[in-house]
C-alpha cells in the first residue's frame, strides 16, 4: 500500500541508487543493493523497484526481462518438486533419519529453497468469526459487487441476537499498489467488533485481459463512486495510504453534484494528499525523474500465457526486488533464523515467520495507466493540492465537500508519507465544518503501523470508530449540536 504508500514510497529513492552501477543480467532479476541500506521494510506499497534493463526503451525493450522471468520459475519446477519430495521424506516419521540432526538439516535447507523459489498466490483472508458485544459470531465473506480491476468483499456477520450498538457501514479502500488487499487483514479484524465492513480487493493486472481495456486513476476514482452508489447511502470510508487522493477526489466530485450517496465520513490514512509538506527523499526524487523516466524504466508488458497477455504493467516482482533489496541483510538474517528454528523444532518462531512472508512475498501487477498517472499526478505535479486535478477533464474541487466528515490519521515515524501530507487534506476541504473535522498524530509508529498492529488496535482503530459514530449520529444536525455530542464522544481526538 499498497504507492502504501506513500506507495512509491522508498521507490525512487532505490531506484537512484540502483542506476547508479550496472550488473549482469542475474544479479539485475534479483535487484541486489550493498547490504546495509534501508532500515525499514516496506511492504504494500509503489517502493523500492530497480530500473530494468533496457529501460531507456520502454516496455518494448524491458518486456523481454518479464518473460525470462516466468521462464526462471518454469525451468525452477523439477528442481523445486525434488527439493519438497527430499524434505516429505526427511521429515517422515517412518524414517529414522527424521530424528538426526542430519535428516533435519536435509529438511530445514529444501523447505528454504522451497519457499525461494516458489511464487505466491494471493493469501486467504482466514476471517472466519469476531467478537460483537462479547459475543463470538461467524462472519461469511461474501461478493458485494465486481468490475473486472476489483471486486467488493463483504465481511458479514451472522448475528443471533442483533447488537444495541449501532453497526454503521464501512467501506475500507485497500491500496493498489502491488500487495493484496489481505495486507490489511488487521485492520478488518480491529473494524469488525463494530462495524458492517466492506473492502476492496484489487485484481492482479497480469490477470486481466486487454480486452477490458486500460485502467487509470480516473477509472479509480469511477470505481470508488460506483461502489458507494452500490452500497447505498450512509457509508462510511477509510483510505488507506494510496487511495486518499481518489478518495478525496470521489467525494469532491460527488458532493459537487449533490450525490446522495456520498459517503457520510471519510477517513484518510497515512496518504499523500501533499507531499511538498515535510517531503521524504523520495518526494524529491520522484520530481527530480519526471514522469518520462519512470516510464522508461519500469514498465513491461504480460508474457503468455498470461490471461492479461501484452498488457503494459508496473510488475509485481520488479517491485518486489526493490522491497527485498532495500532490506536485504535483515531478509537473509530472517531466513537463517528460519533454518536453525526448523532444524531445532521451533514450529512457534517458525511459524510466524512463514505467516508474514506468505504475505510479504505475494505481490500483484499494476496497471501501468494507473501507475504512471498516480505518480505524475501526486508525486510530480501535486495537483491536486495546487488545484490543477481533473478527472476526466473535470476540476476535482475539495472545497465543494461540506457534508462528508473528514478524519486523517498519520503516524510519528511515517518515511513514506511524512507527517503532515495527510493532515493537508484539511486545508483543502475549507467547508467541512469544524465539528466534522479531526486529526490524529499517533505517537511511536511508522507507515505500517498507522493501519495495522497493536498501536492501531489500541489507539487508532477505536478513535476512528468513535468518530464514525459520531459523525453518523450528527451529520444532519446543527454545528452547535454536533459539535456538542462530538466533544463528549471520548475519542480523544483534536479538531483542526
Amino acid at each position: 500500500m499498497t504507492l502504501i504508500g506513500n506507495a512509491y514510497g522508498k521507490f525512487a529513492a532505490y531506484i537512484d541508487a540502483m542506476t547508479q552501477s550496472r550488473h549482469n543480467a542475474a544479479l539485475q532479476q534479483s535487484g541486489l543493493q550493498e547490504p546495509g541500506q534501508g532500515t525499514s521494510m516496506a511492504i504494500g506499497e509503489f517502493g523500492g523497484a530497480p530500473a530494468v534493463p533496457g529501460g531507456e526503451g520502454g516496455a518494448l525493450l524491458s518486456t523481454p526481462l518479464y518473460w525470462f522471468y516466468e521462464m526462471s520459475h518454469a525451468a525452477l519446477n523439477p528442481s523445486r518438486a525434488m527439493a519438497d519430495a527430499t524434505r516429505l521424506f526427511f521429515k517422515n516419521p517412518v524414517n529414522p533419519l527424521s530424528f538426526t540432526t542430519y535428516g533435519k538439516t536435509i529438511a530445514a535447507a529444501c523447505e528454504l529453497f522451497e519457499r525461494s523459489t516458489r511464487r505466491y498466490g494471493k493469501p486467504e483472508w482466514r476471517i472466519s468469526s469476531t467478537l460483537v458485544g462479547g459475543e463470538r459470531v461467524p462472519v461469511n465473506i461474501t461478493q458485494a459487487w465486481e468490475r473486472p480491476f476489483c471486486r467488493v468483499l463483504h465481511f458479514e456477520r451472522v448475528f443471533q441476537h442483533p447488537p444495541k450498538r449501532p453497526q454503521p457501514k464501512l467501506l475500507i479502500v485497500a491500496p493498489m499498489s502491488g500487495h493484496y488487499a489481505t495486507l490489511l487483514r488487521g485492520t478488518v479484524e480491529a473494524f469488525l467488533p463494530n462495524h458492517d465492513v466492506y473492502i476492496t480487493e484489487w485484481t492482479d493486472a497480469r490477470m486481466v485481459p486487454t480486452s477490458e481495456g486500460p485502467f487509470d486513476l480516473d477509472d479509480y476514482i469511477d470505481y470508488v463512486i460506483s461502489i458507494l452508489h452500490a452500497l447505498g447511502g450512509d457509508t462510511h470510508v477509510v483510505a488507506v495510504c494510496q487511495p486518499s487522493v481518489p478518495v478525496l477526489a470521489a467525494a469532491a466530485l460527488m458532493e459537487a453534484d449533490q450525490d446522495p450517496y456520498a459517503p457520510t465520513s471519510m477517513t484518510l490514512m497515512g496518504g499523500p494528499i501533499d507531499t511538498r509538506v515535510n517531503p521524504t527523499a523520495v518526494n524529491d526524487l520522484a520530481q527530480k525523474r519526471g514522469i518520462d523516466w519512470f516510464r522508461t524504466h519500469v514498465i513491461t508488458k504480460v508474457p503468455f500465457p498470461n490471461p492479461g497477455f501484452m498488457r503494459d504493467v508496473y510488475p509485481g516482482f520488479l517491485q518486489l526486488n526493490g522491497f527485498v533489496s532495500m532490506n536485504l541483510d535483515r531478509h537473509i538474517e530472517a531466513h537463517k533464523q528460519l533454518f536453525l528454528n526448523l532444524v531445532k523444532g521451533d514450529g512457534d518462531s517458525a511459524l510466524k515467520h512463514k505467516d508474514f512472508y506468505d504475505e510479504y512475498l505475494a505481490v500483484m501487477d499494476l496497471a501501468a495507466e494507473f501507475y504512471l498517472q498516480t505518480v505524475d499526478t501526486v508525486f510530480v505535479k501535486h495537483a491536486l493540492p495546487k488545484g490543477q486535478m481533473k478527472h476526466r477533464g473535470r476540476p476535482v474541487d475539495p472545497s465543494r465537500i461540506r457534508h462528508t466528515a473528514l478524519l486523517t490519521v498519520e503516524g510519528e515515524f511515517d518515511d513514506i508519507s511524512g507527517v503532515g501530507q495527510t493532515e493537508a487534506a484539511h486545508r483543502l476541504c475549507v467547508n467541512i465544518p469544524e465539528s466534522r473535522k479531526a486529526h490524529w498524530l499517533q505517537q511511536g509508529v511508522g507507515h505500517y503501523g498507522v493501519f495495522n498492529g497493536s498501536r492501531f488496535r489500541s489507539e487508532i482503530a477505536p478513535r476512528i470508530s468513535d468518530f464514525i459514530l459520531s459523525m453518523s449520529e450528527t451529520r444532519f444536525s446543527s454545528a452547535a449540536g454536533a459539535r456538542k455530542r462530538y466533544a463528549g464522544n471520548g475519542a480523544a481526538l483534536h479538531s483542526v
